[in-house]
């Protein structure tokens, strides 16, 4: 089943296949929906800060009951956070909404 399979990247981590989005998802109804993909299988989440999701999502990440290591958590800093300072204030931001001690992956969203 897709929602099992992974690749495995350069470094030895592994990351689904398939993620479950949360765009256009408010954070109000961010966590039933984040518990839906959870109880299908979806183990890769994907947010963003320009969502304005991230607290619903770590909420039901949180209440979910599954082992954090088992998740995979990606989430997007604003392409404005141009120096170290904004983006690793933005990244400590993302963690504080979520209540997560570290993310999987951090990219960052539109950098055009």
């Amino acid at each position: 089943m897709i929602l099992t399979e992974t690749y495995t990247l350069n470094n030895g981590n592994t990351i689904p296949k398939l993620g479950y989005g949360t765009w256009m998802i408010e954070n109000d109804d961010a966590a039933k929906a984040v518990a839906t993909a959870i109880e299908v299988g979806y183990r890769h989440i994907d947010t963003a800060q320009a969502y304005e999701n991230e607290e619903g999502v770590g909420q039901e990440i949180i209440d979910s009951g599954i082992d954090r290591a088992e998740l995979f958590i990606t989430t997007k800093i604003a392409a404005e956070h141009k120096t170290y300072e904004e983006t690793t204030s933005s990244i400590d931001q993302s963690l504080a909404k979520m209540q997560l001690e570290y993310l999987d992956l951090v990219i960052i969203h539109s950098p055009n």
